[in-house]
């Protein structure tokens, strides 16, 4: 079947798969580094804890049948391992079969992580790895010709991808429709990078084109990616260069890096041509099994894309929604509402136990905001997921977020992974006495004052998150005598 096959896409093909293999290992390893504090078996939000009040139909998961911190570490690891493979090139020289399993293995694995992440794994990109670690079952070998359906799939999630961003702020705060969002959004995102301080003193009249080129690039240009070529490729192309100024502007794990790679289904191998040299070599024909998986799984997306759909169109938009829970084909959106104030938690502790010489020391994290004197760090595309989760919690009430007072438990525990996963531990020696939260409002410096003061940020107190608080003899937080606070 000649319409079946899309041997024009062969590279383009080449680059989604490693690209995609580069992702996935840089999920593994975040998931291997951070886990134990995070969702271990004493973490934060254990795992064990969460599969005994969730069925597996509910969070399909390999670790409902068995979890271990070892047994984690040991997944994730091999996750790692084979993400390497696939990256070095080596499904070239195995059978078809063997590379399908490779990459049914991966979404298998990261899948099961996914699913029992709870509300450190909650973010939108992981139901996208998924989606597109599902699709790159399907997409065959160097041998093989790409099919020409599942090159159509992958354009189909790249267009929900961008489109229901777009929708999602046109529908959302006023400030996209009046092109001021940029205005703040720069300074306010989650997770500033060395250039955020640059881009939000951009001239405003700028922020405003920035808007309109994210309109122009979200609800404009992803219809062009089902045109004949080299309309597709000029799509494609338009949603790279968006992506690039999105990753210079700000750290958004592997969001845009991963849109990116999708972006390259809509390049055929004259495209790249222009910029990489193009060696196809003889392609096999596709098994008749193979034709027959394709189809089926196209059929199986284009059914699953109803819901998706009906919510693209819904004036009640969802953002970043899996309607099923092998996130197999989901719904997308960021920054719907965007804030106008940047709001920090600054964790303090002290070490000591007498009222009159209480030193607080303040906790450093690894990527957000602290130290106003230091420059914001580059860290996408690996994932913080404990400094993203700061960001959300300053909006918020603490007790609406059961992994930050067990954060603070893990501080008064001195607990070791915890403290890995931070920046600085102002007491390396022994944990504190009692620890507390203050909320600030950080705004970028201006430029006079960067100068004068080596500031990046400036820093007003706003009050109390928690205030002053120790561990009670059952290992529970309580609240420290006022006197001492």
């Amino acid at each position: 079947m000649e319409w079946f096959v899309a041997p024009e896409y062969w590279l383009a093909r080449q680059i989604l798969q490693r690209g995609v293999a580069v992702i996935y290992l840089i999920a593994f390893v975040a998931a291997a580094r951070q886990f134990r504090a995070l969702i271990g078996e004493r973490g934060m939000l254990p795992v064990p804890a969460f599969v005994a009040k969730v069925p597996f139909r509910a969070s399909p998961s390999i670790f409902h049948l068995h979890y271990s911190d070892r047994f984690f570490a040991a997944v994730s690891w091999f996750g790692a391992a084979l993400s390497t493979a696939i990256a070095a090139g080596v499904l070239d020289v195995v059978p078809l079969w063997t590379s399908m399993a490779i990459w049914l293995v991966l979404w298998v694995l990261y899948l099961s992580i996914v699913n029992v992440g709870q509300t450190f794994y909650s973010f939108g990109w992981e139901s996208l790895l998924c989606e597109t670690g599902f699709l790159a079952i399907f997409l065959g070998n160097a041998g093989t010709a790409p099919p020409f359906t599942l090159i159509v799939l992958l354009r189909w999630l790249l267009f929900r991808v961008e489109f229901g961003a777009g929708l999602i702020k046109m529908r959302g705060d006023r400030c996209w429709r009046d092109l001021t969002c940029l205005y703040y959004h720069h300074e306010t995102q989650p997770m500033p990078n060395p250039l955020s301080w640059f881009f939000h003193h951009l001239p405003k009249p700028l922020h405003r084109v920035e808007v309109l080129g994210n309109f122009f690039a979200q609800l404009v240009v992803p219809f062009f990616l089902f045109a004949p070529q080299p309309v597709a490729s000029f799509a494609g192309a338009v949603l790279v260069l968006t992506q690039a100024w999105l990753v210079l502007s700000g750290n958004f794990s592997w969001l845009n890096f991963l849109t990116m790679t999708l972006a390259f289904s809509a390049f055929d191998d004259r495209a790249l041509s222009l910029f990489l040299t193009v060696h196809v070599p003889h392609l096999e024909p596709l098994p008749i099994w193979w034709q027959w998986l394709v189809i089926a799984v196209t059929l199986l997306v284009v059914v699953l894309s109803y819901r998706p759909v009906l919510n693209l169109i819904s004036p009640n938009q969802l953002m970043n929604f899996s309607f099923d829970p092998f996130h197999l084909v989901n719904t997308y959106g960021a920054f719907g509402s965007v804030t106008k104030e940047r709001y920090e938690i600054v964790v303090q502790g002290t070490a000591s136990s007498e009222p009159a010489e209480v030193e607080w020391k303040a906790y450093e994290f690894k990527g957000k905001p602290g130290d106003p004197r230091r420059v914001p760090r580059q860290y996408a595309p690996y994932h913080l997921r404990l400094d993203w989760l700061m960001w959300f919690a300053a909006m918020e009430s603490p007790y609406r977020h059961q992994w930050f007072i067990a954060f603070l438990i893990k501080l008064l525990e001195g607990d070791r992974p915890t403290l890995r996963l931070l920046g600085h531990n102002p007491f390396p020696d022994r944990p504190p006495s009692s620890v507390r939260a203050t909320l600030y409002r950080y705004r970028f410096s201006t430029l006079a004052e960067l100068r004068a003061e080596g500031a990046w940020w400036v820093r007003t107190p706003v009050g109390d998150y928690l205030p002053a608080l120790v561990l009670d003899a059952a290992g529970n937080l309580a609240r420290l005598n006022p006197s001492r606070g």
